[in-house]
């Protein structure tokens, strides 16, 4: 398997690494810290030791004298070793400690220690269109996704098949977190259909048919397993009445794929055109993390229906992007837009979609939507 160079860089110091299984993790740790002391938490005997043993870690690194890295992989398999991890941070400062999870619920539940902020917080997202260079394909992107783990398997679709399973035995099942995992698959399966939409949980749980507090639940749980995230309303300095309901997306296109049931009342281009937003969407939220100065991701809407699907906002950045799954442009298509600039003349305005050609409309920049996904870059 080819081994690609990623965006992310990291951080002075020790670090937490987040990231849904099969972003990458491990692979870009191998490349980075080549020769750093890994414990890898997902193997049942190494498991087994240090939850019964935390101090044992103490031990392992003192057999190591020479060492200056120590990687603990799915560090929340057994979030007792932090306590430890805490003691040596503060003991030796020529240890530098890299932690990686793919869930982030057990380390904020309960009495896990998050060693009181001295580790800072990095993103492994899925595959961006510009780390792939040559072999990005907007429409393989669009039908399998770009997390690592399914884009270089040999047999991708089942691949991605099998990751929504993955998820449920391993995480949800095995960590207990919830006590009906045929209610929570339900759940993952109607959630799928408020993918780029703005989320009524009310309704969601009457669909499923489980209580409002339960659908809350399993919301965070799908948002602590990395899965799936929310974007806020952009308020700042608001001339106009907006909407309060956050829109939800699943982390990656082709995941969302892969949970969205599919049927002869399902149109086909409805999901592609879901595909393509959420699509756009993981590229900014990967943008957002990875870029040195950061920046948030939200989008606009208006009580009377203006939108403009993404608004990314930072100390040197603030762009509102309107996504189209169409080969032509109508002017009608720029409404959204066109009401953004109005009240926020600072924003650069952009409208991404199919068409082959870059063009200026009334002012606004309309940009083919695979050429922009290639040069955008942290």
């Amino acid at each position: 398997m080819a081994v690609l160079g990623r965006f992310l860089q990291p951080p002075a110091g020790s670090f937490f690494l987040f990231g849904p299984r099969g972003t990458g993790k491990s692979t870009w740790l191998a490349q980075v810290f080549d020769g750093a002391l890994r414990l890898d938490l997902l193997a049942p005997e190494v498991l087994r030791a240090y939850q019964a043993r935390p101090e044992r870690l103490r031990q392992r690194i003192a057999a190591e004298p020479g060492i200056s890295t120590v990687v603990i992989d799915e560090i929340q398999k057994a979030p007792q070793l932090l306590d430890v991890v805490h003691a040596l941070v503060e003991e030796r400062t020529d240890l530098r400690f890299v932690l990686t999870g793919s869930s982030a619920r057990k380390l904020r539940r309960g009495a896990a220690n998050l060693l009181g902020g001295r580790l800072v917080a990095a993103q492994m997202p899925p595959f961006m269109a510009a780390e792939l260079g040559t072999a990005f394909d907007l429409q393989r992107a669009l039908r399998i996704g770009l997390v690592p783990l399914v884009w270089q398997a040999p047999d991708p679709e089942a691949t991605l098949a099998a990751y929504a399973g993955l998820y449920l035995q391993e995480e949800v099942q095995a960590e207990a977190l919830v006590r009906q995992v045929g209610d929570f698959a339900r759940f993952l399966e109607a959630i799928s259909f408020s993918q780029a939409s703005q989320l009524n949980l009310a309704a969601l749980a009457r669909e499923t048919e489980i209580p409002r507090k339960r659908a809350e639940a399993y919301l965070d749980i799908l948002e602590d397993l990395l899965l799936a995230f929310r974007l806020p309303v952009f308020q700042r300095r608001a001339q106009r009445q907006l909407v309060q309901h956050q829109k939800l997306y699943f982390f990656d296109a082709g995941v969302f794929r892969s949970l969205r049931p599919r049927g002869p009342l399902d149109a086909p281009a409805e999901i592609d055109g879901l595909a393509l937003e959420g699509l756009v969407a993981q590229h900014l939220r990967a943008l957002c993390q990875l870029r040195p100065g950061g920046a948030s991701l939200q989008f606009w809407r208006t009580r009377s229906g203006l939108e403009v699907d993404f608004v990314v906002y930072g100390p040197d950045l603030f762009w509102a992007i309107e996504v189209k799954r169409s080969h032509r442009i109508d002017r009608r298509d720029l409404k959204g837009l066109k009401a953004f600039a109005a009240d926020y003349p600072e924003a650069d305005c952009l409208l991404l979609s199919l068409c082959p050609e870059p063009l200026v409309i009334d002012g606004i920049r309309c940009e083919p939507l695979e050429p922009w996904l290639k040069q955008l870059r942290p």
